[in-house]
């Protein structure tokens, strides 16, 4: 190999208390999901405060309609990233044991199936309320990046959700049996760092994106354009990093070393590609709508 990067001995536990004989724990991933709610939270109320930004300077909701939304938005969070990971990756392992559902401190959240808790919990908040669904999903779309680039960095610091092995000089060392089981490489095992990948494309890139869009382009004054750039961002980056992480154990075996969910013809896809597509195309539909509709005289 060219060069191997040890994995930085961060713990995922920030500290631990011990109360009453059971010790209670803060883990950096649960400080990612907190700290990601926060600062997305805040960046779209603070959309709402510059009406400047919106048709006819009127926002789509009110902060304090953003602050109950949110509650509902968690739980969607929650409860779909959840199912999301039992239904998509794990389903005969939940349904032999299915009282393991709720023991998400174990680990296993699906962000397709988060996203899926998102769609519906706002929607049907707006649906009560009468707020528009499309300038409401673009004002989301905004507040989600901050959570997933904190989300990768937690899954980093996990030692979780790591690349195929590679010899390119950043290729790092994940500690675990499973992350140095590399039966061609004599020696450490490197594998791309897939979850810095991801925080890259799917935090940054694609924050930087919608914040330009909204304040430089007013993204928000044509419904549907700033959510449709969010899902087909999301897919396209998703399906991208895919080529290079390690598919789920379930999917890999001895005629599929790829861990390909879907083959054809010696071809195939990964779950998380097959997952991603239907956000690219759906997210191309919402922008070509929008920019036809922009495009139409009024």
């Amino acid at each position: 190999m060219n060069a191997l990067l040890p994995f930085p001995n961060i713990s995922p536990e920030i500290f631990t208390i011990s109360l009453f004989g059971m010790e209670f724990a803060l883990r950096w991933y649960a400080l990612a999901y907190i700290a990601g709610i926060i600062i997305g939270w805040r960046l779209v109320v603070m959309t709402i405060k510059t009406p400047r930004l919106w048709i006819d300077r009127q926002p789509v909701m009110t902060p304090t309609q953003i602050e109950d939304m949110l509650t509902w938005i968690i739980l969607g969070v929650l409860m779909g990233g959840r199912m999301g990971y039992v239904l998509f990756y794990q389903p005969g392992v939940y349904l032999a044991d299915p009282l393991s559902i709720l023991a998400i401190w174990e680990g296993g959240m699906a962000f397709h199936g988060g996203m899926l808790g998102v769609v519906l919990a706002a929607w049907l908040y707006t649906r009560h309320y009468g707020i528009n669904k499309l300038s409401a999903a673009d004002a989301i779309a905004l507040g989600v990046p901050p959570g997933l680039l904190l989300g990768r960095f937690a899954n980093f610091i996990n030692a979780e959700l790591w690349g195929r092995p590679t010899e390119l000089p950043w290729g790092v060392i994940f500690p675990g049996e499973a992350a140095q089981y590399c039966p061609q490489i004599v020696g450490a095992c490197a594998r791309h760092p897939s979850q810095l990948y991801e925080a890259f494309l799917e935090g940054v890139v694609l924050l930087v994106l919608l914040l330009w869009m909204a304040w430089r382009r007013e993204a928000f004054k044509r419904p549907g354009l700033m959510c449709g750039t969010f899902l087909a961002g999301y897919g396209i980056a998703r399906f991208a990093v895919e080529f290079v992480r390690q598919p789920d154990g379930q999917f890999v075996g001895p005629g599929n070393p790829l861990g390909l969910a879907f083959q054809l013809g010696g071809y195939g896809l990964t779950m998380g590609q097959m997952l991603s597509l239907p956000m690219i195309l759906l997210g191309v539909y919402f922008v070509v709508r929008a920019r036809r509709k922009a495009a139409q005289p009024t």
